[in-house]
């Protein structure tokens, strides 16, 4: 595996240690440094392609931001809270993961896209995406997704 993506736990723990620090310098301005967009997102590429050996594609590869070493497109998705995440088009294979300032992840799905699609499909938010709760993704990862379909952890 390329050293670089192994650096990448390590990496997320340091930057939540600088967001950390400069919220507490500007803590009497309730200044917030939270980490989101687009940052999230590739934060959420690069600890997908670390922990499940993926092979990332180019930013803005249409559909997918990855594909498996056996063959499946996989689009992730990167959270740092709670309520969901939101898909542009149905994928061959998602990943969502929610991503802690430790520089650890926690799995909230990980199976065929189709599943997921059926349910977020219809409906559709101001910018084009539709939504998916990760309560929603963890029901359908218990009840609907076998190990099989999962793509295995690296050890």
């Amino acid at each position: 595996m390329d050293s670089a993506i192994t650096e990448v736990p390590r990496l997320v723990r340091d930057l939540y240690k600088v967001v950390a620090e400069l919220e507490l310098l500007f803590e009497t301005k309730n200044k917030k440094f939270t980490p989101d967009g687009h940052l999230v997102g590739s934060l959420g590429e690069v600890l997908a392609a670390h922990t499940y050996g993926l092979d990332l594609y180019p930013n803005s590869h249409p559909g997918h931001d990855a594909v498996s070493k056996d063959g499946r497109e996989v689009q992730i998705k990167a959270t740092q809270g709670n309520r969901g995440v939101a898909l542009r088009s149905k994928p061959e294979h998602l990943i969502v993961l929610r991503i802690f300032p430790n520089g650890q992840s926690e799995e909230i799905f990980n199976g065929p896209g189709d599943c997921v699609w059926d349910v977020c499909g219809k409906r559709l938010q101001k910018n084009g995406q539709h939504p998916v709760a990760l309560s929603t993704l963890k029901k359908l990862m218990d009840t609907q997704v076998t190990q099989a379909q999962r793509l295995p952890k690296l050890s």
